[in-house]
């Protein structure tokens, strides 16, 4: 697999914000249109290094726009409704940076759109900072009309609650399950402001361009993809797809901090959630997903969700 990058843009917008910020670092070297993720965990180092705010994070993302996501940021501004924007931004993430995923589930009666990093390097920083990106983003397509219900960190906070709800401007929780943000499922239907379908179709295609460019995906991605298309496979099954035995799909995953378990879960919650929004039944979805019978499949989604399948479709 490929090194790991980051877009230049991206990287080169931190710095813009931190001198915002009053934080003075040095340029990046001249290079390519992408810099290696070990650059741009240096640059965090320094960030933190040089900054007495444990906020940094959250501060940063104040400073940053739509068009420092490069091709993808400019796609999703273009797209009609903040639930096309969050399909697609789970999809071209990688155009960004090539260090964490993103990705959006149901979650109770709400949705949670969630962020994890492949790195240690100011792990909790760079997760406070890519959410409060997110949301602020989605603010700003919407027309300052996406409000967040609260947002969870899988960390415990490292400065005063009040502070983390006066800059992110709603509800905080900390050493959740995921880090993510949550909002009403409402919301997935709010136009965007700079909506534009024709420009939309030709950014996807340098979208596509720009991700074909990136060569390998991570591990985990092509984990996912191959429990989308063998959803009733378990981890054998899916490890002798990939050609290799189940102990090393589990060493590899846990090398980009997932476990089986949890990548095989979101995928099957996401085509759980897909099949009960087209109407498919309950019988139907729980053999094609593979579970023994309807209960399994139902004590399974409500794990996931929050609900029964029944409370789902209503």
């Amino acid at each position: 697999m490929t090194e790991p990058t980051v877009t230049r843009r991206f990287s080169q917008a931190l710095l813009e914000a931190a001198t915002r910020l009053g934080i003075h670092l040095p340029a990046l070297a001249d290079g390519e249109e992408r810099i290696r993720l070990d650059v741009h965990d240096a640059l965090w180092t320094q960030l933190s290094a040089a900054s007495d705010d444990p906020l940094i994070g959250l501060q940063l993302a104040l400073h940053l726009q739509v068009g420092h996501l490069d091709v993808a940021g400019l796609l999703l501004m273009s797209c009609e409704t903040l639930g096309e924007a969050l399909e697609l931004y789970t999809e071209y993430h990688p155009i960004v940076s090539q260090g964490g995923e993103v990705w959006f589930h149901p979650a109770g009666s709400q949705m949670a759109l969630c962020y994890a990093g492949h790195y240690e390097v100011c792990r909790e920083a760079r997760a406070e900072m890519s959410l409060a990106c997110a949301m602020h983003i989605a603010r700003w397509c919407t027309g300052d009309q996406f409000e967040a219900s609260a947002v969870e960190f899988r960390h415990a906070p490292r400065d005063a609650v009040s502070r983390y709800g006066e800059l992110l401007g709603c509800e905080v929780h900390f050493e959740a399950p995921e880090d993510r943000v949550l909002f009403s499922r409402d919301l997935l239907s709010r136009p965007l402001i700079q909506a534009n379908p024709a420009l939309r179709d030709q950014l996807r295609e340098l979208a596509d361009q720009s991700l074909a460019r990136l060569g390998d995906r991570s591990f985990a991605a092509t984990v996912a993809e191959t429990v989308r298309r063998h959803p009733q496979a378990g981890k054998e099954d899916i490890a002798r797809l990939l050609a290799m035995s189940g102990r090393h799909l589990n060493r590899k995953l846990a090398d980009e901090g997932f476990s089986f378990k949890q990548l095989r879960d979101r995928e099957l919650q996401v085509l759980a959630c897909r099949a009960l929004e087209r109407g498919d039944k309950i019988a139907g979805i729980s053999a094609e997903l593979g579970f023994s019978d309807e209960s399994s499949f139902s004590r399974s989604f409500r794990r996931w969700t929050g609900m029964s399948p029944s409370q789902f479709r209503e």
